[in-house]
């Protein structure tokens, strides 16, 4: 591995370089802290969100799904307090007219020039938009910061449709919008980002049972997709950090070279939501027990993860390098699920008939899997290319294949060779992917 203070550096250039991350409209000089996700980066997000949504809603028979509107009405965020309280301390630069958290700034200077830095003030993360030809106060709205809320108003509408009840969760995936004093750290914080987040409701008596499973089953997601559990710690937070609407709250951290941060928040977010837009819109909230004919207002166990810092923890954790046939060779050691191409089709030579072979092939594989195909230079650099980009299976027609109907199929991350019959080929690259989840490998 490399050292961590080069680790981002090259990982950011592979980004660029192999198409999974762009910076935003580069071709008129960038945009602070936006960034487009090219061919591979988009198929890396799509199997993140993918694996997220089987864990937590297809593989389970207690939650389901929502897709709520980004645009809310703005009494959704007075009741939930977001209007009045979601701020950050905000100071300027008298000097260099640079911007800071005030809770990231150490003193009273700058830490960029030295010189001297305002009075702390609130700066409200939400964005603001106008919704119809007229703007002003009546038709301001905000895109939403959080997902979260578009779950609780809709309560009672999944309550109804779906005939769950607590303890059930619903789930969703989709676009956030916080207008941050300092995004960095590549895709790690930015102002335009995705989230997976999850309300699991719950009687109130079982909230602190469900909250330890959820903390532990999140944890063990990332585990089971492949980062190296040493990199993976829980922090507790303590009572003084508490959101103001929460009664206990876990974060999953990794340990990026930039150093630990927050990877996911579980949060036991109590009744304070359905008990604020209860009070807001004048709707009844509350559970229904049948058996004891009484009602309850139930507590909500939140799993949040961002999905870009999901696919940056990935890509961090799955780079390495090492030496193979006298190179340094960089490798993108993904879990197979997670790989923007599972395989790799490659005629060893342009004649013989090896090219139309292995578009048949190809064909043939990308119903069941992401396929590439590549006749392009020498075979080792072929697979070089495919390592570097994380494809963990390469397929290799030769002249051995046109008279035994056989192929060369490496693995990745041991580089071993084997022949195996055409026909046998799915069967065998899909035990192999199975294998690795089971064994919970890296290679």
């Amino acid at each position: 591995m490399p050292e961590a203070a080069s680790l981002m550096d090259k990982v950011v250039s592979l980004c660029k370089r192999r198409g999974y991350v762009y910076p935003a409209s580069e071709i008129y000089g960038g945009l602070n802290s936006c960034w487009d996700y090219g061919p591979l980066g988009v198929e890396l997000k799509r199997r993140v969100k993918e694996a997220w949504w089987r864990s937590m809603v297809h593989d389970r028979d207690d939650v389901v799904g929502l897709d709520s509107a980004i645009l809310q009405s703005p009494l959704v965020w007075k009741a939930s307090g977001h209007i009045e309280g979601f701020t950050d301390p905000m100071v300027d630069c008298r000097a260099c007219k640079h911007r800071f958290r005030a809770d990231h700034v150490e003193g009273s200077r700058c830490p960029d020039c030295g010189g001297e830095l305002t009075e702390p003030r609130k700066f409200n993360l939400m964005f603001k938009t106008f919704l119809g030809a007229v703007e002003d106060d009546a038709s301001v709205v905000y895109l939403r910061p959080e997902t979260a809320q578009g779950i609780f108003v809709n309560f009672l509408n999944v309550l109804a449709s779906s005939r769950k009840r607590p303890p059930f969760g619903i789930a969703q995936i989709g676009k956030s919008f916080r207008n941050e004093i300092t995004p960095g750290n590549f895709v790690f914080r930015t102002r335009e980002f995705e989230q997976m987040e999850m309300e699991y409701f719950t009687p109130p008596e079982q909230a602190t049972r469900w909250f330890e499973y959820w903390r532990k089953e999140r944890f063990d997601w990332y585990a089971r997709l492949g980062v190296r559990p040493e990199r993976l710690r829980m922090r507790d937070h303590r009572k003084d950090e508490l959101a103001h609407y929460a009664r206990a709250c876990t974060d999953v951290e990794y340990e990026f070279p930039f150093g630990w941060s927050e990877l996911e928040g579980i949060a036991d977010r109590g009744s304070f939501d359905l008990e604020r837009h209860s009070e807001a819109s004048g709707e009844n909230l509350k559970v229904f027990v049948e058996e004891t004919k009484t009602h309850y207002t139930p507590f909500v166990i939140e799993p949040a993860a961002g999905v870009d810092r999901a696919a940056l923890t990935f890509l961090v954790d799955a780079y390495d390098e090492d030496v193979a046939q006298g190179e340094t060779r960089v490798v993108l050691r993904f879990h197979p699920r997670l790989a923007p191409i599972t395989v790799a089709i490659l005629p060893l030579v342009k004649k013989e008939g090896m090219p139309e072979k292995a578009r048949e092939i190809e064909r043939e594989l990308r119903r069941r899997f992401t396929t590439f195909y590549d006749e392009s230079a020498a075979i080792g650099r072929r697979y070089r290319r495919q390592d570097e980009v994380g494809t963990p299976y390469c397929v290799t027609v030769d002249g051995e294949t046109m008279k035994e109907d056989t192929v060369t199929l490496r693995e990745r991350d041991s580089m071993a060779q084997e022949r195996i019959p055409v026909r046998d080929l799915v069967g065998s690259v899909e035990g192999r992917i199975e294998g690795w989840r089971r064994a919970g490998a890296r290679g």
